[in-house]
């Protein structure tokens, strides 16, 4: 399942109050990402099915960019 392209986030901040903070694009996938961290949810259980994950250094391999679109990301 691919992560949002915006997220909405509440949250505490550093001195206790209570926040509401969007986040878009590179950044909601990221918070997103951490967010299932929390949770105790890896990447690797998101994935679409029958896709297996590549290594960071054959993907940088590849000379392409991370897109952001409504399908996810691509390599």
């Amino acid at each position: 399942m691919p992560r949002p392209l915006s997220i909405t986030v509440e949250h505490t901040d550093i001195s206790g109050e209570q926040r509401i903070t969007i986040f878009e694009h590179g950044g909601a996938r990221l918070v997103a990402y951490e967010i299932d961290h929390i949770d105790g949810v890896l990447y690797t259980a998101r994935m679409r099915p029958g896709v297996d994950p590549i290594s960071v250094a054959e993907y940088r391999g590849t000379g392409r960019t991370w897109s952001y679109d409504a399908s996810g990301p691509k390599a």
